[in-house]
């Protein structure tokens, strides 16, 4: 029998988008066959090999309203002459051309909302964009009927307004040991140091990065934060280390493959997760890196936001910020590392993560994929 063809679109560049990967991964075990398709950057990394195809759209344009017109129109003309069977849309900036192409083919789509798009911070002060995508979202979102979205809040807040169901998958990797984990000499880490991790692809503003960064001048030498990854206040974090002249205290990686992201996690002592309550898409996230830091064995400092909340506090698996003064993020950091029941939080992210993993989230999704055949 011919296997049906799904095409999942996303507009990042493929690289290090874990949700998606594992996404196209079930439905390639589902006996699809499954293109991926994103969008070339300059900085963009070759791929590793995949089960499934992947395709990258090269535009003129990197950032701004040009780049999601003709990210948007070339994929609608992709999409419009591919021979596809059921189409998968990630969050709402690769929807409107999925949801035309749904109705011209009459085929199924898959919604997938990655967050409250319309309420995330670099829409709050733009209000006619955020106006455009509000729009959007309220023309096509009612009319869906295979809609998901990240975690068990979002998927209410999305039923509730527009009273269409959403399935909650939440991003959790498969449960693993690394193999041959590679040591701190391999990755050129200090051997005595205690090391803070902040890690992700939305390294962005009011996710407490800034006020992390300048809490290592009221720590001593013996502490180092890394940050490995990407987002919007990078450039300004980098800057920030500079002035306070914390560069033996800081270091920063660019974006890596989750593979080899995951040895620098094992390698560290703490996780850290501070999004500030400022915005509905904030204070429901439940983000990447919270599991990611509980497969990899250390505990986590968050924000008192209700879905991590409850799960950190439910396996006892890390310490929570109650404001995000800088010296009082340092002391946390120094208590809480350096408290006698460290190694007591650490051994409860192994419970943790055996009874959340990806084995278990994926069957939601498999359920799902039964309906639509």
């Amino acid at each position: 029998m011919q296997k049906k063809k799904v095409i999942v679109s996303v507009i990042n560049d493929l690289s290090t988008d874990q949700r998606v990967a594992r996404t196209c991964s079930v439905l390639f075990e589902q006996n699809y066959q499954v293109l991926l398709v994103g969008r070339n950057q300059q900085k963009s990394k070759p791929l590793e090999k995949r089960d499934y195809d992947c395709k990258r759209i090269k535009l003129l344009f990197e950032q701004g309203p040009l780049f999601y017109l003709f990210f948007n129109i070339r994929l609608f003309f992709m999409l419009l002459f591919s021979k596809v069977d059921v189409l998968f849309a990630n969050d709402l900036d690769t929807l409107l051309p999925n949801y035309l192409i749904s109705k011209i083919k009459n085929i199924p789509l898959i919604y997938d909302s990655h967050e409250i798009f319309c309420e995330v911070p670099e829409l709050q002060t733009n209000s006619t964009k955020k106006k455009i995508w509000e729009l959007l979202e309220g023309f096509i979102v009612p009319k869906l009927k295979y809609c998901i979205t990240v975690n068990e809040s979002i998927a209410n807040y999305f039923t509730n307004k527009y009273k269409v169901p959403f399935v909650f998958l939440r991003n959790i990797p498969n449960y693993k040991k690394i193999l041959n984990l590679k040591s701190r000499t391999d990755l050129n880490l200090p051997l005595g140091k205690k090391i803070v991790i902040l890690q992700g692809a939305g390294i962005n503003i009011q996710r407490g990065a800034e006020e992390l960064v300048e809490s290592f001048k009221y720590l001593d030498d013996n502490y180092l934060l890394l940050i490995i990854g990407s987002g919007d206040v990078i450039s300004t974090l980098k800057e920030n280390a500079s002035k306070l002249q914390l560069q033996n205290k800081i270091r920063f990686i660019d974006k890596i493959p989750a593979l080899q992201l995951r040895h620098y996690t094992a390698n560290s002592n703490l996780g850290v997760t501070i999004d500030k309550d400022t915005n509905l898409n904030y204070h429901f996230s439940l983000p990447n890196k919270v599991f990611d830091y509980m497969h990899a064995g250390i505990p986590i400092m968050a924000s008192k936001l209700p879905e991590i909340e409850s799960l950190i506090s439910k396996y006892q698996i890390g310490v929570f910020i109650e404001n995000h003064d800088s010296k009082y993020i340092a002391q946390q950091i120094s208590t809480f590392l350096n408290c006698n029941n460290y190694l007591e939080f650490k051994g409860n992210t192994v419970i943790a993560a055996i009874e959340n993993n990806w084995e278990t989230e994926k069957q939601k999704l498999i359920k799902l994929l039964s309906i639509i055949n």
